[in-house]
């Protein structure tokens, strides 16, 4: 069960937040030293998935330790919204899934696949997922007024 930590006066609601297309930075371990990706996600059933590409080094990291976190950002500079999501929790690599797949990328760049970009079109099981498990998230609303 994910602890939901809310150390401010300000929160926002993180389910609606999770819905939203934004950037995600995964933090991973290798060798004592930390390593950042931005990556795209798909929040489903109390679980952050992501794609692992086979140019992509994190799902190797994963393995050999699974300890992760994840920040998540909704930043408007002329609005002064600015809320923000880190998890932490655990990651495990598991086989491609075509159908979440296509749940994740249809998040970004809609449901039409045929408009899609092509390095996203031929996904297969060349790539993996990343299923992962947040055992706490610090949710804050950071947003400010403008003058």
């Amino acid at each position: 069960m994910m602890k939901i930590i809310r150390d401010t006066g300000k929160s926002f609601d993180l389910e609606n937040f999770l819905t939203k297309p934004l950037v995600a930075h995964l933090s991973t371990v290798v060798e004592d030293e930390p390593r950042d990706s931005p990556v795209w996600f798909y929040w489903k059933d109390n679980k952050i998935w992501i794609i692992g590409t086979a140019s992509d080094t994190f799902p190797d990291r994963i393995k050999e330790n699974p300890k992760c976190a994840i920040g998540i950002v909704d930043y408007n500079q002329h609005s002064g919204l600015f809320l923000h999501a880190g998890f932490r929790g655990t990651a495990t690599v598991k086989p491609f899934d075509q159908i979440i797949a296509n749940q994740l990328i249809s998040r970004y760049l809609g449901v039409e696949i045929e408009e899609w970009d092509p390095r996203f079109k031929n996904l297969d099981d060349r790539n993996v997922l990343i299923c992962f498990t947040p055992e706490t998230v610090v949710v804050r609303d950071q947003s400010f007024c403008l003058s």
